[in-house]
């Protein structure tokens, strides 16, 4: 018996010593894989766009449906007149005929229907679209939207349709977030119904910063010259790099513009901070810190200074050290119930008297 403890009491302990282990093994692999994505290099065709690979803009009107009372207005007196006429008319469509004074809209409401599409997209494929509402709608939410030809310029025929439900984002829940529901999208809503006109892919002979950057045009051109031959590429201006390409039938065009999107650079980073100003959302790069400066707004006042903050505090006083991260700010933000809009406010303030270094978007 007593050989039968200590067998297991080993057991025991081999599986303790093997799950220190796996966990020493699982720390150092969380230290390590940051810092290896950190330098990690970014492939070509992440900072540039082909020449002329501008998106196609479409545009169309329509009718959400299935709404729980919260669309138009049925009189005309009120701003719901143009719902009603779109609705008989496309009752009509279907030989449905029912007269406009009959109908009730509560349940419906105009919208704006808007979307961007690739250029070299194909008939068959779909796209995401925004909805937004025309007329005196309350909410979007539950809606589906009715469908809807889209066109990409005046007078132009219909290229694509869109129908679906509505999906509705519910960071206006957060404290003091004002919520907006008439503004919606629909994933995968639209159907590219025929081929645009898309431009000759064999004659492209040019590459388009998607942020225009003097250095990373020259890591572009190097990493071409090095991975493709000398005299491949050459910098036009910091937002376009110039292609020489031996000439040769399109598949072998195609083949190296493939390799070249494929070759990877290391830029620098560029500092940026991305506010909603909807919900409150801070997505910020690490390494960024606010230096001293005070800002008051909407009776909320926020001290960034060189002395360690005070205990307590009055109300409406927010008082932190310089050097501290755009996490720290938003989260003393966020702690005293600071609406998105004013966190959104104070950070461009920071920004404009300098405290803040670093691109600032707000959306």
């Amino acid at each position: 018996m007593a050989t039968l403890r200590t067998s297991a009491r080993r057991r025991r302990g081999r599986v303790r010593r093997a799950r220190a282990h796996a966990v020493a093994v699982g720390l150092s692999a969380l230290v390590v894989v940051p810092l290896s994505a950190r330098a990690q290099p970014v492939p070509i065709r992440d900072l540039v766009r082909m020449d002329f690979d501008v998106p196609t803009r479409l545009v169309g009107y329509g009718i959400v449906v299935g709404l729980n009372g919260t669309g138009d207005r049925n009189v005309a007196q009120l701003g719901g007149g143009q719902t009603v006429r779109s609705i008989a008319n496309l009752l009509r469509s279907l030989d449905i005929t029912i007269p406009p004074e009959a109908l009730r809209t509560r349940n419906a409401a105009a919208v704006l229907v808007t979307a961007e599409i690739s250029p070299y997209l194909r008939a068959g494929g779909r796209f995401g679209v925004q909805v937004a509402s025309l007329g005196d709608a309350s909410s979007l939410r539950g809606g589906v939207l009715w469908m809807t030809p889209l066109i990409s310029e005046i007078d132009g025929p219909a290229i694509a349709t869109a129908q679906g439900p509505l999906v509705l984002s519910d960071g206006g829940v957060a404290a003091g977030a004002i919520g907006v529901e008439t503004s919606a999208r629909i994933p995968e809503g639209g159907l590219l119904d025929i081929d645009p006109a898309a431009p000759a892919f064999q004659n492209l002979d040019r590459l388009v910063l998607r942020t225009p950057d003097l250095g990373v045009a020259q890591l572009i051109v190097d990493a071409i010259e090095t991975g493709v031959g000398a005299g491949t590429a050459a910098i036009e201006d910091p937002g376009s790099i110039r292609l020489t390409l031996a000439s040769g039938d399109a598949a072998g065009r195609a083949q190296t513009l493939s390799r070249i999107a494929s070759l990877t650079v290391s830029p620098t980073r560029t500092p940026r901070v991305v506010i909603d100003g909807r919900d409150g959302t801070v997505v910020a790069g690490g390494g960024i810190s606010v230096g001293e400066a005070v800002v008051s707004h909407d009776g909320l006042t926020l001290a960034i200074d060189a002395a360690p903050p005070a205990a307590g505090g009055q109300a409406g006083q927010l008082r932190l050290a310089a050097g501290a991260s755009i996490q720290d700010v938003a989260a003393a933000l966020y702690a005293v119930g600071a609406a998105p809009r004013t966190l959104a406010a104070i950070f461009e303030a920071l920004r404009d008297v300098g405290a803040l270094s670093a691109e600032l978007i707000v959306r």
